[in-house]
């Protein structure tokens, strides 16, 4: 019996801890946006996962509940790519509640937020990028596609135990870029933790990635030089040296370089693109202008 008793009161200290610590995130207002929670509203949080399967690490999160029904409404988890882009990009940018417009300094309401109609989770992963930091030596802070879902799955665990009511919601990973890599790597950890986990489950739906990078043969690199080439970017005569020359640039990310005078080409392609913004050749680029040689 006093085991037992132990056990509960263990247990409801636990809890109570997690509770303070989420009523600690819960953000009452933001400078140009709005007063979260008001009006029976959505309200919104921010804080701290803790990482903690082998250094003092911490990965930085937001969590918006829906608009529309938070209880019934799907859970979605947010990555940007890189590796290394916070998802404080999406959120402030992308399709958060309120965003900037490039070129502007205050945010807007956002029509279009997924918050709208679903609850959105976001993660600045892995520990470094953004406001998540990793206390300890650089060997703990070097990161694989691998060890990266494993903490990443460390940190979604993390993040139910201090949100227990959204565990039963459906979820579903998603993200841009290099989530690509992120997004499929964590669903195969769920999966592998399901299969050992069946009493406590997470709830996981689906998965959906945006201009994924997924393979560096065809995507990265090697895509911008398709990509620029199918939107005249740059010359024929350099598409035609490269093909001529068959030159590979899916290892020049790792200092696998291929021959002088293919690294030659790149340059040019690199050099008639200076200026622009890849991501959207077609807006306007707030990174500067190019020259009158490009």
């Amino acid at each position: 019996m006093m085991n037992f008793i132990r056990v509960a009161l263990s247990t409801m200290a636990i809890s109570s801890v997690l509770a303070d610590q989420r009523a600690d995130d819960e953000v009452k207002e933001l400078v140009n946006m709005t007063s979260f929670g008001l009006n029976d509203t959505y309200k919104m949080y921010s804080g701290m996962l803790d990482i903690t399967t082998s250094a003092n690490k911490s990965l930085h999160y937001i969590f918006v509940e829906s608009q529309n029904d938070k209880t019934n409404d799907p859970t979605i988890l947010w990555f940007n790519g890189g590796p290394g882009c916070s998802s404080m990009l999406a959120f402030m940018q992308e399709h958060g509640p309120w965003v900037m417009d490039d070129g502007e300094e205050t945010f807007h309401e956002n029509p279009y937020s997924w918050n709208t109609n679903a609850n959105v989770l976001y993660i600045e992963m892995p520990a470094g990028v953004g406001f998540s930091y990793c206390n300890t030596t650089l060997d703990d802070c070097t990161y694989y596609d691998n060890n990266t879902a494993t903490e990443n799955l460390v940190a979604l665990n993390e993040w139910f135990d201090r949100f227990p009511d959204f565990k039963t919601n459906d979820l579903y990973l998603s993200g841009e870029s290099y989530a690509g890599v992120y997004v499929p790597f964590l669903l195969n950890e769920i999966h592998d933790y399901n299969q050992n986990h069946t009493d406590d489950a997470i709830n996981l739906k689906g998965m959906m990635v945006g201009n994924g990078c997924t393979n560096w043969t065809y995507d990265a690199l090697p895509g911008t030089v398709d990509m620029g080439y199918w939107r005249s970017l740059y010359s024929q005569d350099t598409y035609d040296n490269i093909q001529k020359e068959q030159c590979e640039y899916a290892g020049v990310e790792f200092n696998d370089n291929p021959s002088e005078s293919c690294m030659g080409y790149l340059d040019e392609v690199n050099n008639a693109i200076a200026g622009l913004n890849i991501y959207n050749i077609y807006g306007k680029c707030y990174g500067g202008a190019p020259t009158e040689e490009q």
